[in-house]
């Protein structure tokens, strides 16, 4: 689609091409929190060439989710990002190399150890990837933590849960409890490892750099919320 708008901008937590409310996808108004979400989303709109580039508007696609598909009913979104917590990737262990094994800990154990004293929720660990319950308890307690969150967090930390397949991971991040690229390099541990052993795949390094993108842009949703 060509650029159809001469200048967008802000007013009130409303993003206005030529004066023109933008919508989203099912036609509601693009209505966001924060003058500096906002802003930030206009400023987006502000930089498009002269064609139209929905990659180009990350911040405008997680506002459309928030309110399209998330706000509609959050109980149940949230519900869906909880079951991560069943099995987060914090909780699957390395049987070897002694090195690996030893960088889990170092990377993951603080976490965990933080999901323990803010939440109560002891995650069990496990070697190898198949599936060991965690105890129900654990999982409600995370997914309580997830569910009290506004539904325009929730957009933001859904790629973050996803990308990194740790639901731990996401509330550390919303918690601002760690620093956004501490967690990155958690998540990415485990294949920049084995990057060391056998060499980079330039199809692998292109994917991770596109998950990369869509983390950093929902981290920054969330910056721009509080």
């Amino acid at each position: 689609m060509k650029r159809f708008w001469t200048k967008a901008h802000a007013e009130t937590g409303a993003v206005l091409l030529d004066g023109k409310p933008v919508r989203t996808p099912k036609r509601a108004p693009l209505e966001v929190p924060t003058s500096a979400l906002a802003e930030a989303i206009a400023a987006e709109w502000d930089a498009v060439g002269e064609t139209l580039d929905p990659r180009a508007l990350p911040l405008t696609g997680l506002a459309n989710a928030a309110i399209d598909i998330v706000a509609p009913d959050p109980a149940a979104f949230a519900d869906g990002l909880a079951r991560y917590g069943e099995t987060d990737l914090l909780a699957y262990r390395a049987d070897g190399p002694a090195d690996l094994v030893a960088r889990q800990a170092e990377r993951w154990d603080p976490l965990l150890d933080w999901a323990r004293a803010t939440y109560g929720a002891d995650i069990a660990l496990t070697t190898g990837v198949m599936h060991r319950p965690q105890s129900p308890e654990a999982v409600e307690r995370l997914a309580a933590a997830l569910a009290a969150h506004s539904p325009f967090a929730l957009a933001a930390l859904s790629p973050v849960i996803t990308i990194g397949g740790s639901l731990v991971v996401g509330l550390a991040l919303a918690a601002h409890a760690v620093p956004a690229e501490t967690l990155w390099t958690a998540v990415t541990l485990d294949e920049r490892y084995q990057e060391e052993f056998w060499g980079a795949d330039d199809l692998a390094l292109q994917a991770r750099s596109a998950r990369k993108r869509d983390w950093n842009a929902a981290v920054r949703f969330l910056e721009l919320l509080a």
